[in-house]
């Protein structure tokens, strides 16, 4: 080696660990220092404050599971030692929690795959749980007294999540959890979903559920429901649909306007959904803005037809679809059975029996649907070519939301080093 190489190199060296500093190496560096990333499946464990990681396809096997509340004695003083913050978590145990907390209800990985990020109702929150350690590495507590549904933006870099009870929702930078921007919603925000690249939010709001005045004639006082989009520069709202008009328009004042799990087709020209009390489809043109198609699905004649014995007025809640667009799937909540419905005629395949299924979403290979049985401890998945059962895993207590998202190939559950 040549006296003189030692200086270039140790230059060398200086350049890049100053354009590490701020943030300008290579990417070719930058990507050799990332650690490989698998895909996987997370299972939100709401009444035991856990999340299994399950394969996301074949066999679905079992990888781990990770404790989402390593806080939960702190946020319990907090609440036990405020009046109205301890009525509003009594409440969310009593009513949708069914006499549980609500310690999970959505969860996204970070696109670096270090990290969860969840939602937990009982504590008013969003947590980032680090994969490694299970510790907490951020905490973001929303607006008002409960936290909701979530949605990861196209890119990966943020996270929406509705805030219940403040008719709020926020949307947080994934990896730090900083509050990019929020903006304000119909009665009780529930879903939401990201269109045109990310460019726009779209949040459907569900009203008053918790509430026994279920009769049809009583539905004027569960507030005010209506789908908000938003844009993401600026969130400002946009647009507003109302689908009471809509559902007037073809004739069906019977049904709710609550719009509650929703999916777009693939060149999101459509929009399917459920509302409150049915269990049904309802088919919405994007661009004529009207209700185009409604489907009744089968009824389990075992199912209490009490609406008031709903939990938070659903009957059906999970509903995804396949990548091609041609298939949709559908968790029939309070009837105990799912099933694939062609997308071209609206019909059901075979009804596959399930316990109290409470989502549905898509295997990672897009061959299959994947549903929560909350009842069960359990969730399985559905061929879109078949409609049956292709497999089943035993889970947490009472699974709901089920969601792809991806860990270090390296990865074992904390505490199981």
């Amino acid at each position: 080696m040549s006296a003189a190489s030692v200086p270039e190199k140790s230059r060398a060296l200086a350049a890049f660990l100053l354009a590490a500093s701020v943030g300008a190496v290579p990417a070719a560096a930058s990507a050799a220092a990332a650690p490989p990333l698998r895909e996987v499946m997370f299972v939100g464990n709401n009444w035991d404050g856990t999340v299994d990681v399950i394969e996301s396809r074949g066999a679905f096997a079992s990888l781990g599971r990770i404790g989402v509340v390593p806080d939960r004695l702190e946020r319990l003083r907090e609440i036990y030692s405020d009046p109205i913050k301890l009525v509003f978590y009594l409440g969310v145990r009593l009513g949708p929690g069914e006499g549980h907390d609500q310690l999970v209800d959505d969860m996204y990985t970070t696109p670096a795959g270090d990290a969860l990020v969840v939602s937990r109702p009982s504590f008013a929150d969003v947590v980032s749980i680090d994969l490694a350690t299970g510790a907490v590495k951020w905490r973001f507590p929303v607006s008002g007294f409960r936290s909701d549904h979530m949605a990861v933006s196209p890119d990966g870099r943020s996270v929406a999540v509705s805030a219940s009870t403040s008719n709020t929702l926020h949307v947080l930078d994934i990896v730090t959890g900083r509050e990019l921007g929020s903006f304000a919603t119909g009665d009780q925000p529930h879903e939401n979903l990201y269109t045109d690249g990310g460019r726009y939010l779209w949040n459907s709001s569900i009203g008053a559920v918790m509430t026994s005045l279920d009769d049809p004639s009583q539905d004027w006082t569960k507030g005010d429901r209506h789908i908000t989009i938003a844009d993401t520069q600026t969130f400002r709202t946009v647009r507003t649909i109302d689908m009471r008009p809509r559902l007037d328009a073809i004739g069906r004042s019977d049904l709710s306007d609550a719009v509650r799990p929703a999916v777009f087709t693939p060149d999101e020209s459509t929009l399917y959904f459920q509302v409150s009390f049915s269990g049904g489809l309802v088919e919405y043109d994007v661009a004529g803005d009207r209700i185009t198609r409604v489907r009744e699905l089968p009824k389990n004649p075992a199912t209490n037809e009490d609406r008031t014995t709903w939990v938070n007025d659903s009957r059906h809640h999970g509903l995804s679809m396949s990548p091609d667009g041609t298939k949709l799937c559908v968790a029939g909540t309070v009837d105990d059975y799912a099933t694939i419905v062609d997308r071209a005629t609206l019909t059901p395949g075979e009804l596959v029996g399930a316990s109290k299924p409470y989502w549905a979403t898509v295997s990672g290979d897009g061959q299959s649907c994947v549903i929560s049985e909350s009842d069960a401890d359990r969730v399985s998945a559905i061929s879109f070519a078949t409609g049956r059962r292709i497999a089943s895993v035993a889970v947490g207590d009472h699974p709901q939301r089920v969601r792809v998202g991806h860990i270090p190939t390296t990865w074992t559950p904390p505490g199981a080093r």
